[in-house]
């Protein structure tokens, strides 16, 4: 994992490695909140950099609500 500092802004090759790592670690489960926790860096910057990095993102997991007749 790239060594970031809170707050700080990622560009170029830095942000090109951590989106590889980010890549790889969604593609094998982890949820985005999980890799926001591990980097320090928001969800909404994790999803971003996953959607920039062109990741087919999973849908909401849990129960989907049913209307009552």
């Amino acid at each position: 994992m790239v060594d970031l500092k809170k707050g700080a802004r990622i560009t170029g090759n830095t942000r090109d490695k951590l989106a590889a790592d980010l890549k790889k670690k969604y593609e094998k489960g982890a949820s985005i909140r999980s890799l926001a926790e591990s980097t320090g860096r928001s969800y909404g910057f994790v999803h971003r950099v996953l959607s920039e990095s062109g990741v087919q993102l999973r849908g909401r997991g849990g129960a989907t609500r049913v209307k009552k007749k």
